[in-house]
């Protein structure tokens, strides 16, 4: 078996022997050299620093500094053997450490011992404790002079994200060893721009890193290694942008069909809808395939702009395709769509095809796609199974991009010959987001609303603060409903054992009171709204069943619908102004503010009422204020990103897996991320297939996994 020719690729067991191998491998993932080298510290201790033990959190893995202070051995109560006691302290609190049957180790925790010590927190008679925790001492020579003890204070000690099997300083060792032989590596970053960036060799910030002697040097290779994660990142996407415009797409360009279209329309389109549909034409002029995103607030027009990019599509026979991520939405664009359409809908053969169809209906569509007949398609997931063929699809439109997977939505796009492909969203993507998520896609942005949309007033119900406004919150929606309006309460659960929420937030802080379901709130809401017709609607309805509920709201004949998140996008009742979310503290900011849009849409003022039990202060209350704050669904989309976790930005649905991001911060690392494009652009523009820059090349596809490397070519 020939050897690799990087370092990094040489496997652990080679270096490490196969059982701390197979050890890091079970608890990381890790089963090469590179792989560990890239498991940074999550921070730095220094042997002088005593971790403050009053505040650790029950029943995690903690790894602490702290100083032994007494030390006892006796016979356990009624059983044979001994029980060891350690106490730790840091100045402020104590923590017990137990050890059965192993008095031995009294030889080595003397009191006076500094070192660092992990294991599980869990408490015994009030007492918090570590049980049979691992440890390692500091070697404290017995002389030193005062200038070697001071450096040795005041060295950083790499504290490593561990596991219960594998303690930090068991990671540092064998990091360490890898250290020990690391020769000089190929950098990925090139010269000129490592110097126009004043980063340290890739060599250098690896040693940096994991075994800094003082804290600056940590700092200066945690810069490096994050422009080194961005520039990786960025250098990905921009390569396969260039080879998605190197594939060869048919050009569709506007003609008679969508001249007749926009003369029909009753009303102008604004600025923004004609800029984007201008950006949208000039693409799919092009001989490659378009791959655009069109971001814009809830009611911005993005489907009417969908809709005129379609017509373009099947201008010479193409056909195009709309998939979007419920029946609901699905049948309601293609009620929408027809309506727009008007005249011009009768030889179009608009097609549904959803999975609740009968199975003749459904074979008719599918034999309708296939043939080509059927020009405008619409439908859901249903649209990706395998027995669907399309004669000539031109046009893919993705609505609510981020309720649909990586692999969804190329299946789609892999039903065609290159077509293009158009991506929408209401959910507003902060620049730095964009760049590292959507970095292979043209982005456009409608911000201008249409004429006649209401305002929006929003208000939090904090239960927790004010138990006294629950009953105002049913009567309020009443006074909305003696004005011959409509609404929704939504729930974030169907029944008591079900979860219907896919964006359930649930934080270290967020009130743990039980959840409002559908079917606990709709006899509520009926007692509450005598007189009023209350109906349910949730994802476990059949299709029939949910498209009958929602015409029958849209035409008035009923007054409130208790829903799921299954109303989140693309409801469009005009009469409807009031919009209740129960345990909105379960719902991320992107979400609330999807659904407050479900109201407002005709002339009538909307009305938005957060409900929540989380108490001030916490992250899942700073949620619900900062959507009831502001309208401004871009302002929202930043305080999002500050917001959320960082392991939450990129989302498994959209990553395909992991983010790949280990130091970089898309909410705080923006100029790092401009900075790494900027210089990753000349590079590809010059070399897309980055032939003359092999560190580069063997870098990205070494950094980032498989799976990852699909979702950058396919988001």
């Amino acid at each position: 078996m020939p050897e690799p020719a990087d370092f990094r690729d040489l496997p652990l067991a080679q270096l490490l022997g196969e059982k701390t191998a197979k050890a890091l491998t079970r608890a990381f993932g890790f089963d090469t050299a590179g792989g560990l080298l890239g498991h940074y510290p999550r921070r730095y201790a220094e042997r002088g620093e005593l971790s403050a033990l009053d505040a650790l959190p029950l029943d995690e893995s903690v790894t602490i500094v702290a100083e032994v202070v007494r030390v006892n051995n006796r016979p356990m109560n009624g059983r044979k053997g001994s029980l060891l006691e350690v106490i730790l302290t840091d100045g402020t609190g104590r923590l017990s450490l137990t050890f059965f049957n192993q008095a031995w180790r009294s030889r080595d925790l003397r009191p006076g011992a500094r070192g660092i010590f992990a294991g599980k927190v869990t408490e015994f008679r009030g007492t918090r404790q570590l049980t049979h925790p691992d440890y390692e001492l500091f070697d404290e020579e017995a002389e030193v002079s005062d200038e070697l003890a001071a450096k040795w204070a005041s060295t950083p000690i790499p504290i490593y994200p561990a596991t219960s099997t594998v303690a930090s300083w068991q990671i540092a060792r064998s990091i360490g060893v890898l250290l020990d032989v690391l020769p000089p590596l190929a950098d990925p970053v090139p010269d000129s721009v490592r110097a126009d960036q004043r980063l340290l060799t890739l060599r250098e910030a690896l040693l940096g890193v994991h075994r800094p002697e003082v804290h600056d040097e940590w700092r200066a290779a945690r810069e490096t290694l994050r422009f080194h994660e961005a520039f990786l990142v960025q250098t990905a996407l921009l390569r396969d942008r260039a080879r998605a415009k190197s594939a060869a797409s048919v050009p569709r360009t506007p003609a008679a069909l969508r001249s007749a279209f926009d003369a029909a329309l009753p009303y102008s389109l604004t600025p923004d809808q004609t800029l984007v549909g201008a950006e949208i034409d000039h693409d799919m002029a092009q001989a490659h395939p378009m791959n655009r995103l069109v971001q814009g607030e809830v009611g911005s027009g993005k489907t009417l702009v969908a809709v005129r990019a379609m017509l373009t599509a099947i201008e010479d026979g193409g056909q195009a395709a709309l998939i979007a991520p419920t029946e609901v939405l699905a049948s309601q664009h293609l009620r929408s769509i027809a309506a727009t359409l008007g005249p011009l809908a009768e030889g179009l053969n608009l097609t549904l095809l959803v999975g609740s169809l009968p199975a003749a209906e459904k074979k008719r569509a599918n034999l309708a796609i296939a043939s080509g007949t059927a020009r405008f398609v619409i439908g859901t997931h249903a649209l990706l199974s395998q027995s669907v063929q399309f004669n000539d699809l031109a046009l893919v439109v993705i609505d609510e991009q981020h309720r649909f997977g990586v692999e969804q939505r190329d299946t789609l796009r892999q039903k065609g010959a290159s077509p293009h492909t158009l991506v929408l969203t209401a959910t507003p993507i902060p620049r730095t987001v964009a760049m590292t998520v959507f970095g292979d896609l043209d982005i456009s942005t409608i911000r201008t609303m249409p004429v006649g949309r209401a305002p929006i007033e929003s208000h939090v119900v904090p239960l927790a603060d004010k138990p006294g406004w629950w009953p105002r919150v049913w009567s309020r929606l009443g006074e909305e409903l003696a004005q011959g309006r409509q609404g929704f309460v939504v729930c974030s659960a169907i029944d008591a054992t079900t979860d219907d929420s896919e964006a359930e937030l649930l934080d270290d802080d967020s009130v743990t009171a039980p959840r409002h379901s559908v079917t606990e709130t709709l006899p509520i809401a009926r007692a509450e709204l005598t007189g009023r017709r209350v109906e349910p609607l949730h994802g476990r309805m059949s299709g029939d069943e949910k498209d009958a509920t929602m015409r029958a709201f849209a035409a008035g004949e009923i007054d409130v619908l208790v829903a799921t998140t299954v109303i989140e996008v693309g409801v469009d009742v005009p009469n409807a102004s009031t919009m209740v979310v129960l345990d909105a503290d379960r719902f991320g900011v992107s979400q609330l503010h999807q659904l407050r849009g479900r109201v407002g849409r005709g002339g009538t003022p909307g009305l938005a009422l957060f409900v929540t039990t989380a108490v001030e202060g916490t992250l899942a209350r700073e949620r619900v204020e900062a959507v009831a704050s502001t309208l401004d669904g871009f302002e929202l989309a930043q305080k999002d990103l500050e917001l959320r976790r960082e392991g939450d930005v990129l989302g498994e649905r959209q990553s395909g897996g992991r983010s790949g991001l280990v130091l970089l911060r898309v909410a705080t690392d923006g100029p790092t991320i401009e900075a790494a494009r900027a210089a990753a652009e000349p590079i590809v523009t010059d070399d897309p297939s980055l032939s003359t820059h092999p560190a580069l090349r063997e870098a990205v596809d070494r950094r980032l996994s498989q799976r990852e490397r699909e979702f950058l070519g396919k988001a």
